[in-house]
């Protein structure tokens, strides 16, 4: 942010000098600038990631017994919105090359009361769309993804958010392209959708206390509105020094049989929003380069549908073997678009000194 710093703070001045603070013409703008990079037609700005599923389900109009399928390796918003919108989840597995819902499993998945699928781009990387709508066309299925963590990403030069009925962003401060605050959108080109979820984030409101259902309060506030702006025009040259600090991990890292690095499909363009590693000595290599003060993370150790919020559905160890044998050995290394390559070369060695290279 800080090389940024003036453009933001011109934002908050100029907000507050109009006293712009919800909607207005810097949430409109920033709708029809995000709808044009990803290529849909509308764009609606919400209060959060979270907010953003829950206002696509409910745009689908999800009824109870209704299920709709996704992952286990996902943050949970991706499911609690899911059940908060009146539906249940069913889980399927992924693919252990990409960490993305494996489409031989959703097909197998499908039944009588499957109205819907969700597949999550994971990491930075695009789910195997194009099987994935085949599946979904042949049964009538709807499609939204969750493309929380791949703002850029494409998938046979689409870019994601663009391919189903919806696509769901987050705007959490720590994404490719993050507010400084809480904030999401929708992308979509049903106009009839579009405008279920603009009511749904203003109380159910078509216009000032005329109300079609109720709603939520799910808006957008004007000033993260203009800060995405800002940050908007500099996505694509920091999702461009994420792919090339991903290849230095690459070259840093070659040759390491311990060490599973990711792989970037070759339908996909990956702008990793994490760079995760998997290794059976995850829990010994992170306290290792914990006291080298290097940080790492998990993402994500527990997979759903081992949660005690799910205990409900009696799914236990061995339900899901690949997403479970990746969260017990994934480890999330430092990637963020300013890091260095001698940071990355630092990150590396420490690696390779590890497992004794």
């Amino acid at each position: 942010h800080r090389p940024l710093e003036d453009e933001l703070v011109d934002v908050c001045r100029r907000a507050i000098r109009d006293a712009a603070f919800v909607g207005g013409a810097e949430l409109t703008a920033f709708e029809e600038e995000f709808a044009a990079y990803i290529g849909t037609r509308d764009a609606v700005g919400v209060c959060s990631g979270t907010d953003a599923l829950r206002f696509a389900y409910l745009s689908m109009g999800l009824r109870p017994g209704d299920e709709v399928i996704t992952v286990s390796q996902t943050f949970i918003a991706t499911t609690e919105a899911i059940t908060q919108a009146g539906g249940s989840i069913r889980f399927v597995d992924v693919s252990d090359d990409t960490l993305t819902m494996d489409p031989a499993a959703l097909d197998a998945a499908i039944t009588s009361r499957t109205v819907g699928i969700v597949p999550v781009h994971l990491y930075g990387q695009s789910a195997d769309m194009d099987p994935i709508l085949a599946i979904a066309a042949r049964h009538g299925l709807w499609v939204i993804e969750d493309a929380a963590q791949a703002h850029g990403a494409r998938y046979k030069g689409r870019a994601v958010g663009s391919m189903g009925v919806l696509g769901s962003w987050s705007f959490y401060p720590g994404k490719n392209l993050g507010a400084c605050g809480e904030g999401g959108a929708l992308t979509g080109n049903d106009a009839a959708r579009m405008a279920a979820v603009r009511r749904l984030r203003e109380h159910g409101q078509a216009s000032k206390y005329h109300h079609e259902s109720e709603g939520f309060n799910g808006r957008l506030d004007a000033i993260q509105a203009g800060i995405l702006r800002v940050k908007l025009r500099h996505l694509e040259g920091w999702n461009a020094a994420r792919r090339q600090v991903a290849g230095w991990y690459a070259e840093g890292l070659a040759g390491l049989a311990e060490l599973t690095l990711p792989t970037e499909a070759p339908y996909a363009s990956h702008v990793y929003h994490l760079y995760v590693v998997r290794t059976r000595e995850r829990d010994r290599l992170q306290q290792f380069l914990a006291e080298r003060q290097i940080g790492t993370g998990l993402h994500y150790p527990l997979p759903l549908h081992l949660q005690r919020a799910y205990a409900g559905m009696a799914l236990g160890p061995g339900t899901f073997p690949v997403t479970e044998a990746a969260a017990a050995s994934l480890l999330s290394l430092p990637m963020y678009a300013e890091i260095t390559e001698s940071q990355v070369a630092h990150v590396a060695e420490s690696i390779r000194s590890f497992f004794g290279r």
